[in-house]
């Protein structure tokens, strides 16, 4: 079956169309179709993603990514006559597409000039996210839904980060089938989840049955990372910025002098708190007479190793205690180089099978909204009305 999957829960406007097939027991995914496009040059000056104008650059691209992973994916089909689509039909879409701006016109003009393509379902980000984003996405959605008579998969942003690992650099990904272990996932298993908005620690305890088992108290691993690059002043996103000072101190003889703690490290429990460690390092700011770029250098390199200490720690305890062989790791902190090798150093040792997403899925994609709308498609075959599907910014898995 094809999917096509649209993702605008932040500042990513992406469109995809894949290629599924196997069903839980063998599942195969084949990329036919991909666009992306990122806001970040535009949110820079604010230092974060602005909710107004990420609804704004998500109404505009829609329509271009939707045309053009259609004509990658060849089910871009001119119609001769034009399409008809039924005035009821037209007046619908109009009514849904009424607060985002200008996306109505461009959308009636692509929809009446194409035939229907091939795809069988449409998969849609609904939540976790910024709403004002996520509705853009989701409005987006329902009207191709109606326009195509296509059922409408809603998908949550998080376990789309969860199932991201299953496509690999070549576009497709085979698994054996050993009965015992559902096609090579031996249950339970474990997924940390790291991005700017969330940290979370997730029990599997089967396909699509999740249960919280830790989460931040505070700042998410991702949003702490750009606010002590704010404070170090360097530009937005702040991860990537830390992460490339701290490797500069890797590459040479390095002596600590910026202990930083390691927060809730010792605590019974999987939660997380990262604010305080935010907070120790704005007070070592404080009481500098200046930051030269040696000092960024070495208080990044602290940083980071902070973070992937407690990181380390209690996905560890975690996956003792619920005697998990698998661990997943997902979500756009995840291309972090350092945390990437300490985790793999930890499999090594815990004789664990890590599951990583190449980097670029590891930051919000439809590529892995289509694969997670393919196995929730699967399981519940009933038509959802879109018209009762709302976005939800703070959903939880």
């Amino acid at each position: 079956m094809k999917i096509l999957s649209i993702e605008t829960s932040c500042d990513e406007t992406a469109v995809a169309i894949i290629e599924c097939n196997g069903g839980f027991e063998n599942p195969s995914f084949k990329i036919l179709g991909n666009s992306l496009l990122s806001q970040i040059e535009i949110h820079k000056e604010y230092g974060g993603v602005f909710p107004s104008l990420a609804k704004r650059e998500h109404a505009k691209n829609l329509v271009p990514l939707l045309e053009n992973t259609l004509k990658q994916s060849s089910l871009y089909l001119e119609a001769r006559p034009p399409s008809k689509i039924s005035d009821e039909k037209i007046k619908e879409i109009e009514k849904i597409l009424e607060k985002e701006s200008g996306l109505f016109e461009k959308l009636k003009e692509l929809l009446l000039k194409i035939e229907i393509p091939n795809v069988d379902t449409v998969a849609v980000t609904y939540g976790p996210g910024l709403e004002p984003a996520l509705w853009v996405g989701l409005n987006f959605a329902k009207a191709l839904s109606i326009a195509w008579n296509k059922p409408l998969t809603p998908v949550n942003h998080m376990e789309g980060h969860i199932f991201s690992v299953l496509m690999r650099e070549k576009k497709e990904f085979l698994i054996s089938n050993p009965p015992a272990e559902r096609a090579g996932f031996q249950f339970p298993m474990i997924s940390l989840l790291i991005s700017g908005g969330h940290t979370e620690l997730v029990l599997i305890k089967d396909w699509l049955d999740y249960e919280i088992i830790g989460q931040t108290r505070d700042d998410a691993v991702g949003e702490a990372f750009d606010k002590v690059a704010r404070m170090l002043g360097l530009p937005y996103p702040g991860g990537p910025e830390i992460s490339k000072l701290a490797e500069e101190t890797r590459n040479k003889n390095y002596e600590n002098k910026w202990s930083l703690p390691r927060p809730m490290i010792s605590t019974d429990g999987f939660d997380f708190s990262f604010s305080g460690l935010k907070t120790s390092v704005l007070y070592k700011i404080k009481k500098l007479p200046e930051i030269t770029d040696e000092i960024k250098k070495e208080i990044a390199r602290e940083f980071e190793d902070a973070v992937v200490d407690v990181l380390i720690s209690k996905t560890k305890k975690a996956l003792q205690k619920y005697n998990a062989k698998t661990l997943i790791i997902g979500g756009g902190v995840v291309a972090n180089k350092q945390i990437r090798q300490e985790f793999t150093k930890l499999a090594d040792k815990q004789n664990i099978k890590l599951m990583l997403p190449e980097n670029s899925l590891s930051t919000d994609n439809a590529v892995m909204i289509g694969i997670a709308g393919y196995f929730r498609f699967i399981s519940n075959k009933k038509t959802r009305n879109p018209l009762e599907l709302r976005a939800e910014g703070n959903l939880r898995l």
